[in-house]
């Protein structure tokens, strides 16, 4: 092959292009925006003046992927481990605290050990959830639940809708279970969270726009692609808002575009339909904050906020499935974020400290299980193109993870094609 364009610098793109350029593949790399990264990178932001996040995002060490890619690229040094792996959480109803702390090995025998697990929940609570790790294709997650169980409260919620973007009743049971089987399923190990405490572009985005620059890549960003020109079996033109890219006949084009972009690219496209939303606000606060159970990264339930991660000054919230608190004006959302902050961190909920809010309307597409049919492969109709993306058929949930195996994916498609 002569080129492979890429369509779309977020984490499925800069993967591609890794895997390719690696291989000694001419890559041309085009971005819309004019920075890579897509959801997940790190901004200058004055209103608290620091670095942060335009989502809060973390990994997990079953992230193979993930830290394949950050190696290669020289991002790794970036994360923080949470070493040993240990998951804090805090009651707003009532101010009760726990800590769960799965252990080493694949025999979870933490759930029988009183310290390691929900309060007031026994053995035979967690050993009812294994039915989560093998549902048939149309479950959602609370199929596999029983919704009355104090530990679906108090874990598997909080759980789920990070991981899913979507409630229990919504949730599509089978990519949570290939998540589960990776992390839960493997110990204590894979089950720890890192943390870009630095922000998400320095351990993913920088390093890889600096190796892949290294490798020859040359990188277009601001170019946004308005049309694709196609014969019967192959993509002939790409006509940017910046100029137009003809295709010769061992050139390829890998789309790695969110899936309403490619839908509207490829009319016809197999592609998931609906979004769900994520609410993210960053609060500076006067000193280093310390969260209880001493993890950087907390669990809420009972309140509106469902995780806080504390980086030095700033801590950072997300609401996960927050359509509804997407369209809520910031005059009455931030209020009522700060007081569930405020409760947990014992300040006063009527001062609220300088803030970002951030609400990403399309974080994800809708994990349902109607959904799962619709998320294509890598390989399309076109002999010259395949696609890149957490939308894809990755068997994962829309995350980090899904969007580096994607790019993985697509760029095996393109070698495979020769």
């Amino acid at each position: 092959m002569t080129h492979v364009h890429i369509v779309g610098a977020g984490l499925a793109g800069l993967s591609t292009a890794l895997r390719l350029a690696e291989r000694g593949i001419a890559v041309e790399l085009y971005e819309a925006a004019p920075q890579a990264g897509g959801r997940c990178r790190s901004f200058y932001d004055e209103r608290v003046d620091r670095v942060i996040d335009n989502g809060n995002h973390l990994m997990l060490g079953a992230n193979r992927a993930a830290f394949s890619y950050m190696k290669a690229i020289g991002g790794d040094a970036a994360v923080t481990e949470v070493a040993p792996a240990a998951f804090p959480f805090f009651d707003l109803a009532n101010g009760e605290t726990w800590t769960i702390r799965p252990n080493a090995g694949r025999i979870p025998w933490w759930m029988f050990v009183e310290s390691r697990r929900v309060p007031r929940t026994r053995a035979r609570d967690y050993l009812s959830a294994l039915r989560l790790l093998h549902p048939k294709p149309g479950d959602t997650v609370a199929d596999r639940l029983d919704p009355r169980a104090r530990l679906t409260a108090a874990f598997w919620e909080p759980l789920v809708v990070s991981v899913m973007n979507a409630p229990l009743e919504e949730a599509a049971a089978l990519p949570l279970a290939a998540v589960l089987h990776e992390t839960f399923g493997r110990g204590e190990i894979a089950c720890r969270p890192w943390i870009a405490l630095g922000g998400l572009s320095s351990a993913l985005v920088e390093p890889a726009l600096a190796r892949l620059s290294q490798l020859g890549v040359v990188y277009h960003p601001g170019w946004r692609l308005m049309r694709i020109d196609k014969e019967i079996a192959r993509v002939t033109a790409l006509r940017f808002d910046a100029g137009t890219v003809d295709l010769g006949p061992d050139d390829r084009v890998v789309l790695a575009v969110p899936p309403h972009a490619a839908n509207e690219l490829l009319p016809g496209l197999s592609v998931p339909s609906g979004t769900r939303a994520i609410v993210n606000a960053h609060f500076r606060l006067p000193a280093p904050v310390r969260l209880p159970g001493g993890q950087p990264l907390l669990g809420l339930i009972n309140g509106t906020v469902q995780w806080m991660i504390a980086r030095d000054d700033i801590v950072s919230i997300t609401v996960s499935a927050a359509d509804a608190l997407a369209e809520m004006p910031a005059e009455q959302l931030l209020p009522r974020l700060w007081r569930d902050v405020a409760n947990v961190l014992g300040l006063a909920a009527d001062a609220i400290p300088p803030v970002r809010l951030i609400k990403e309307k399309r974080a994800t597409f809708l994990q349902s299980p109607a959904n799962l049919k619709y998320r294509p492969a890598a390989v399309t109709a076109w002999h010259n193109l395949v696609l890149a993306g957490d939308w894809t058929d990755t068997g994962l949930p829309a995350t980090i993870e899904g969007a580096v195996r994607s790019g993985e994916a697509a760029a095996a498609a393109v070698l495979r094609k020769g």
